[in-house]
């Protein structure tokens, strides 16, 4: 086998860092290649599941003896602590790795220090190679660890004119099967489906990740949660199916903002240490528009259908914004078409001051 780069290395272990998606929470994705002293590819891993071997052990364990004198290039600053598996720098040492390729390094204080550890071992350590791809591939993981709450993307579809129903309320379907399809792809990525009780209360959804061409259920649910101040959630509605976990938000429980509303930003912190990581803001306007004004919403994922329905309720109401020059500007990061439909993501920008 011919020898590759570092830095092709790199870019094969995020791709095979991003099988992980949506299964190691709260755990990040990882991946890893392990190159022999000659540069040849002689071990691949990534983490599969929270629990189980780390990228690093899984390639490792293929590499064998041919290890020892080599390269581990990985997406993620090898662990160095022990929780249900051993630290992956003290095996990367034991191995006789003799170098250490990071792209990103960790952010959890609980598990940093792999980095040190290697050096301190005589292990050379170089950091940042694709750090902005690897960053991307890991962007929720990340973005929650650093500042304590999960990564929030909010979903909606809507027609051209921006209406998520007619005038007398019907809105299955705004989009496309095709559509549809992809957005319970993107449930199947997150750790939890939250959505307000008003939209429990006039759709009745389950909230499920599903195959929609048989009704079967995903193998890994997202936590449901109903944002209900008061409590008005129907003991027979749907997301208390016992399909996925459930759980009822109230002022109560977490706590009210100045309207009496549940606090949003208490919300997300207890979510977080649920292990949350990655949360899908779905199902009502007045809700996503109250995330949209309180600075919450890191992503937008828009399903837009080819439709004009000229009156109706729309996507968003409410996101804080009165006049023209407090408009919540957006970068365009995709536009793909999806079956008739077209999925836009975008990224909110950070407001000065």
């Amino acid at each position: 086998m011919a020898s590759v780069s570092v830095d092709e290395a790199m870019r094969r272990a995020i791709e095979l860092a991003a099988r992980g998606l949506g299964t190691t929470s709260p755990n990040p994705v990882v991946g890893c290649v392990l190159l022999d002293a000659d540069g040849e590819v002689v071990g691949e891993g990534f983490h599969a599941y929270a629990g189980g071997p780390h990228a690093e052990i899984v390639a490792l364990a293929q590499a064998g003896p041919r290890a020892e004198g080599g390269t581990a290039v990985v997406t993620l600053e090898p662990c160095d602590h022990t929780g249900r598996t051993g630290p992956c720098s003290t095996a990367l040492v034991q191995a006789g790795v003799s170098r250490v390729v990071i792209a990103v390094p960790d952010p959890n204080p609980v598990a940093s220090g792999g980095a040190a550890t290697l050096r301190a071992a005589g292990v050379q350590v170089d950091l940042g190679v694709r750090g902005d791809e690897a960053e991307a591939g890991n962007v929720a993981w990340l973005t929650s660890m650093r500042r304590g709450w999960p990564y929030v993307i909010w979903k909606y579809a809507a027609t051209v004119d921006g209406r998520s129903a007619a005038a007398d309320g019907t809105s299955m379907w705004i989009t496309s099967e095709a559509a549809r399809i992809d957005v319970h792809a993107l449930r199947g990525t997150v750790d939890a489906v939250v959505a307000g009780v008003g939209t429990v209360l006039a759709d009745d959804p389950r909230l499920t990740a599903r195959n929609l061409r048989d009704g079967s259920l995903a193998i890994r649910q997202p936590l449901r949660v109903v944002v209900d101040s008061s409590g008005r959630t129907p003991l027979d509605a749907r997301v208390r199916d016992g399909a996925a976990r459930t759980w009822i938000a109230t002022a109560a429980e977490v706590g009210a903002g100045p309207d009496g509303r549940v606090d949003l930003a208490a919300l997300l912190a207890a979510l977080h240490q649920r292990g949350v990581r990655a949360v899908l803001l779905e199902g009502g306007p007045r809700l996503a528009g109250a995330f949209l004004a309180a600075g919450l919403v890191d992503k937008i994922v828009g399903y837009v259908a080819p439709r004009l329905l000229g009156a109706g309720p729309t996507a968003l109401v409410d996101a804080g914004v009165t006049t023209i020059a407090e408009a919540i500007d957006l970068e365009f990061v995709d536009v793909t078409q999806v079956g008739p439909d077209l999925r836009i993501t975008a990224l909110p920008r950070k407001r000065e001051g």
